[in-house]
């Protein structure tokens, strides 16, 4: 009788055995259909990704969640797929009768089911990759992150401000103190806790000034608060008031308003007054405790941030001049202490002339230093001048020699956060002989530059936004035109950005060596003045209509003078020819239509610019060729031919610098036959219009090897440009090419 057994097994397992038993036969089969459905996938994310790139960096969109969410699995998903593809041969190997059984069959039937798992994702991933839209419009955020000072102690006033904040009475809140206490730096710091904290503000940050504080907030404002772009600024004031506080009256606000100089109307800039009803709040910073009173009449709600203890104050001039620079004598710490001491714990002047000393590294410089210090103390100033400029003048005092330091006061004579662009300020500089006049012009330009360079370096003069530009500390400016007005040998009159619509008025004008009235709305010049003494004049950027024939009869010793952006000014006088010592003339910019015959009498005339000047349509021949001591000359924009004093500028024996355009092939090749084409610096060529000529090879520019700008402007008949290779190694900025 033969053995009997009998094997159990259950309905699931069967099943299950027979499901493996299917991943194992389909592996050979899915492991192709995997790699070409991943390579799909990634096809699919490289074209998603640069959809989203092109939102993100071009459009300045924010992608959507759902995208996000897809390009982060399919990442994980590809990465996880091609592991698998990486292992499969070892699985592969190991099949055998058809692909439906392996000497491993745990292993690989383990692995087979990861291949269908990981393919079925990739199809959905797939069949769920395409999106109509890719990004949108990002949230405007409640407060946006800004570039602050930690060293400044300040925590105190920041828990006082943020301590009014939360009563619901308070809707103003003023912080004032000296220039340069930190009044900025802590308003930066709110701004962040508002950023770093949760809360119901829309918070605003806006900048006033002395020159249209309203105008200027407004417009900060409204890039603030998303209001658009288009015909912003044709408005008038009160449409753009209307259109802001249509905006504001709906949301709780934190308004954060730098730097007031005097009472600020909020209603007239569309702000609503802050009430217990809307809960918003406005807090500002002004130097004047007067305008504090006018905006917020409540003391207690007025804050004034005070100088630096001395543990403080030690603490940020330490950090400033370096550690090791305190340690490299043992004098020098008990020095820095007396430095430390004169310099009231304000902490600009701390900052300041912490930086200044730096680089000094024995006992005796900081015992002069010290010194220097004292004595300046000693001088009197009403109000401000008397706790701060005297501190700050060690800067100006520290400066190599009396070149440096006119070079840095003459700054002072732009307006309040100008932006000066660094040739023109050199050229000024070059047109008053501040500046080598025994070397030539581009040595000249040069030794302008590095005395820029070093009145950024002593922080004097700030970097501008572009490299081309500087701007000056507003208190550091200050200081300037206190010097200015302390000193016997220089007198200044400035009245820039203010705002005046008419000719000032001073009682002695016999005093005064420099007088800047530009960046105002003076229309007429119609009252003699005289200046014996003045040797630069900015006019630049006003509503200038008339200048009388005499107003120049009395300035014998003016040698810079700037007309500039008066596209109202059609006309000089014809006593203009009085003037001569000068050897700077801007017009840059104006509507002159002729140039008067009578300039022939400004024999030391050395720099005219005569840029963008559109409607200059005449100019008396030979009086070019009359300025026997020309170096620079700009007619870039200039509504007369420049081909037509090309001949005359060949006579000019020291003529070095030009920019120049050119309105047809024809001109630019006549221009290539004379020789001070070639000999002179050329800043910049204009190609204007260009209506004769469907190919151009500019082979006339091929020798400028000092070319730095060139320019094809409006040039819509213009179907080629063939430049040729040398040409743009020698220009030091290919400007741009624009048809």
């Amino acid at each position: 009788m033969g053995n009997i057994f009998s094997i159990s097994l259950s309905l699931d397992t069967i099943i299950t055995r027979c499901w493996d038993s299917a991943f194992l036969c389909k592996l050979e089969e899915n492991l192709p259909a995997l790699k070409t459905e991943v390579e799909d996938l990634k096809a699919t994310r490289r074209d998603l990704m640069s959809r989203v790139r092109v939102a993100e960096d071009e459009k300045q969109l924010k992608r959507l969640p759902q995208v996000d969410l897809w390009l982060q699995r399919a990442d994980r998903v590809i990465t996880d797929a091609d592991k698998l593809t990486v292992q499969s041969p070892q699985y592969v190997e190991k099949l055998c009768m058809g692909g439906c059984c392996s000497r491993h069959p745990r292993s690989t039937h383990k692995f087979g089911k990861q291949i269908a798992t990981i393919l079925q994702e990739v199809k959905g991933l797939k069949e769920n990759g395409d999106f109509s839209d890719v990004a949108c419009k990002p949230p405007i955020p409640s407060a946006n992150k800004r570039p602050s000072d930690p060293t400044v102690c300040l925590e105190s006033y920041v828990n006082q401000v943020w301590s009014c904040l939360q009563k619901e009475q308070v809707g103003i809140i003023g912080i004032y103190g000296l220039g340069g206490v930190g009044k900025t730096t802590l308003l930066n710091q709110i701004n962040n806790k508002f950023h770093d904290t949760t809360h119901d503000y829309h918070v605003i940050w806006a900048v006033a000034s002395q020159d249209r504080p309203i105008e200027k907030v407004q417009n900060q404002i409204a890039k603030r608060i998303g209001l658009p772009n288009e015909g912003w600024e044709s408005k008038s004031r009160d449409e753009k008031a209307e259109d802001i506080f249509n905006v504001l009256c709906r949301k709780k606000f934190a308004l954060l308003l730098d730097d007031i100089w005097e009472w600020f109307d909020l209603t007239r800039a569309g702000v609503p007054l802050p009430t217990q009803g809307n809960g918003s709040r406005v807090i500002f910073t002004t130097r004047r405790l007067d305008v504090c009173c006018q905006m917020q009449p409540n003391m207690d709600n007025n804050i004034r941030v005070e100088c630096l203890p001395p543990g403080e104050a030690f603490k940020l001039f330490e950090e400033k001049v370096g550690s090791e620079t305190l340690r490299m004598h043992p004098d020098i710490c008990k020095l820095a202490e007396a430095v430390v001491e004169e310099c009231a714990g304000l902490p600009l002047a701390l900052i300041t002339i912490g930086r200044a000393m730096a680089s000094k590294k024995t006992p005796r410089e900081w015992e002069y230093a010290t010194e220097v210090l004292r004595q300046s103390a000693a001088s009197v100033l009403p109000g401000v001048g008397k706790e701060m400029y005297p501190k700050l003048k060690f800067s100006y005092d520290c400066l190599p020699d009396e070149r440096f330091r006119s070079c840095f006061l003459y700054c002072s004579l732009y307006p309040e956060d100008d932006l000066i662009q660094k040739d023109e300020l050199v050229d000024c500089w070059i047109g008053e002989g501040l500046l080598d006049e025994h070397t030539n012009l581009s040595n000249a330009r040069n030794q302008g530059h590095f005395i820029i360079g070093s009145l950024i370096d002593a922080c004097l003069l700030e970097k501008g936004q572009y490299n081309d530009r500087v701007k000056m500390h507003d208190v550091i400016r200050d200081m300037a035109l206190w010097i200015a007005g302390e000193s016997e040998n220089e007198r200044f009159f400035v009245k820039s950005g203010v705002q005046l619509k008419e000719q000032p008025k001073a009682k002695k004008w016999e005093e005064v060596t420099r007088m800047s009235l530009m960046e105002n709305q003076i229309e007429n010049l119609t009252e003699i003045l005289e200046c014996p003494n003045l040797q630069t004049l900015f006019l630049g950027r006003n509503d200038l209509k008339v200048i009388m024939d005499d107003f120049f009869n009395f300035m014998p010793m003016l040698r810079v003078l700037d007309l500039s952006s008066n596209r109202n000014l059609e006309e000089l006088p014809v006593g203009i020819a009085k003037l001569v010592s000068l050897e700077h003339l801007n017009l840059s910019g104006t509507g002159i239509k002729k140039l008067p015959v009578e300039l022939k009498a400004l024999a030391k005339l050395k720099y005219l610019n005569l840029n963008w000047t559109e409607d200059l349509k005449m100019i008396p021949q030979q009086l070019i060729s009359s300025f026997s001591k020309l170096q620079v000359l700009k007619m870039e924009g200039c509504g007369y031919g420049c081909i037509l004093v090309l001949e005359e500028m060949e006579h000019l024996k020291y003529l070095n610098v030009l920019t120049l355009t050119f309105k047809s092939a024809s001109e630019l090749e006549k221009a290539s036959r004379f020789n001070k084409f070639f000999s002179c610096a050329i800043e910049c060529v204009e190609l204007l219009d260009f209506r004769d000529s469907r190919s151009l090879n500019i082979m006339a520019l091929a020798k400028l090897q000092h070319l730095c700008t060139l320019i094809l402007w409006n040039c819509m008949d213009l179907e080629e440009v063939k430049i040729e290779r040398n040409i743009i190694e020698g220009a030091g900025c290919f400007h741009s090419l624009r048809s």
